[in-house]
């Protein structure tokens, strides 16, 4: 079992533990997260659904993420993970949802790089949110280090409360 594949199964198994359910919210992995959850058998009782919103108008449309927000911060924000994982958390009635926002690359400018992405974790309590700048790795490279780190943002949110 990969790294990634463990940690999904820790995630599905914490959720299970807590009778809780998902959903993610995608933009730059484009699904790759809600990929690898329901990668595991039986993920079926946690996940409940996946967003991938590459668009801002899929975000606008499918999550509720405020065009005012996107146009003052910009895709790529924390402000747009907050309101992705609230929209998903809320739109998907579900107990947790992880958003995820980013440049995987190649290109960036210098006000965001290549590498950088915004992580958004909603609970009925709030949201929380991070920038990671993983630098310039290369696309598949800064898509997989997205993956590994929502998966361990959710375990640590399930485990902790």
């Amino acid at each position: 079992m990969s790294g990634t594949d463990a940690l999904a199964a820790a995630v599905l198994d914490a959720a299970r533990a807590k009778g809780m359910t998902l959903a993610t919210a995608e933009s730059c992995t484009g699904g790759l997260i809600a990929g690898a959850l329901t990668e595991i058998a039986g993920s079926s009782d946690v996940v409940d659904r996946g967003f991938v919103t590459y668009s801002n108008t899929a975000k606008t449309g499918m999550l509720g993420v405020s065009p005012t927000t996107l146009a003052a911060h910009g895709a790529v924000s924390e402000e747009v993970a907050r309101e992705m994982a609230e929209g998903a958390r809320v739109h998907g009635g579900v107990d947790i949802a992880v958003s995820v926002t980013g440049i995987a690359g190649p290109g960036g400018s210098e006000h965001k790089p290549e590498g950088r992405v915004c992580f958004g974790l909603a609970t009925a309590q709030g949201v929380a949110t991070e920038t990671v700048e993983f630098g310039a790795l290369g696309r598949a490279q800064v898509r997989e280090a997205t993956v590994r780190h929502a998966l361990a943002a959710l375990l640590a949110r399930l485990r902790d409360g």
